[in-house]
């Protein structure tokens, strides 16, 4: 029997989300208001969406970090900033982790890691499989991992490519940004994933902020899909014509190669559906 939350259990929460204005936090600061909770979010330099307490913050600032937590009082965190295109990734990585753990102990705390906390070799995994970073990245991913499991009332979300059919991702921008300009283009043929709606990431991490359950679990979409198909078919959705300096092809052993996840646990745990790409686009046109 699936240990599902029941219907009517959400409460209004007083709700921290770092990184606001990212692309994940830009789907999740206004999900989490239409939803009732008190929602405060961080973010660096750009302030993000409307309707909730955006406060600049530095996450490497032990101080600052700690004086918010003081102030705002939130019943959980959601921890979603700590990009991998940060100059000083590993640091921010590193350090919001930690400080976090540290001041923010009495808190219900959701933390996002990523599927490049393995090398690649042995997908789909587990929630229970060893992990084996390969580049800078998953190395930080699993540093932050090891810190946040700390906590004593903890979720490590580890998902993958995250894209919206609302705004466009950073990846699928940075593709036509680059087609426009005739730069050329991979998309790898050999990278498998399971990439993940923005929205349907963001309900669950809403759904396990309230939740029991504590530890890693792998949330991402339910179909497997290659690089390649995956950003053909972002490109057809938002209607990216230019081609002519894109390919496609295999890419090389410094990036994990099957980084697919076996989302078996997430499924039975929560509420919150986690389609594939296909049904969502399928269901954004009906």
């Amino acid at each position: 029997m699936r240990a599902r939350m029941r219907a009517g259990m959400r409460a209004r929460m007083r709700l921290l989300i770092t990184g606001g204005s990212s692309y994940l936090g830009c789907h999740l600061v206004p999900l989490a208001v239409a939803q009732g909770h008190i929602v405060c979010y961080t973010y660096f330099s750009q302030p993000g969406p409307d309707g909730a307490d955006g406060r600049q913050l530095d996450l490497r600032d032990e101080t600052a970090v700690r004086a918010l937590l003081q102030e705002w009082q939130p019943e959980a965190i959601i921890h979603t900033a700590g990009s991998n295109r940060s100059p000083d990734m590993t640091a921010v990585i590193g350090q919001s982790a930690e400080y976090l753990t540290r001041y923010g102990a009495g808190c219900r705390l959701v933390h996002l890691s990523s599927d490049v906390v393995f090398d690649g070799r042995h997908g789909p995994y587990r929630e229970t499989d060893p992990v084996s970073p390969i580049h800078r990245y998953g190395e930080a991913k699993v540093a932050a991992e090891a810190i946040v499991a700390q906590h004593p009332n903890q979720v490590t979300v580890r998902t993958s490519l995250i894209y919206g059919l609302q705004i466009m991702d950073r990846s699928t921008e940075w593709i036509s940004q680059a087609l426009q300009a005739k730069e050329p283009v991979t998309l790898f043929t050999n990278q498998l994933r399971n990439p993940i709606w923005a929205d349907s990431l963001s309900l669950a991490c809403l759904e396990l902020a309230e939740h029991t359950y504590r530890g890693i679990l792998h949330v991402a979409g339910e179909q497997n899909m290659t690089r390649a198909e995956f950003g053909l078919k972002l490109l057809d959705w938002w209607g990216i014509q230019e081609r002519n300096s894109l390919h496609t092809g295999p890419s090389g052993p410094e990036w994990p190669l099957d980084c697919r996840l076996d989302i078996g646990l997430a499924t039975n745990l929560l509420q919150t559906p986690l389609p594939g790409f296909d049904a969502v686009v399928q269901r954004q046109r009906s």
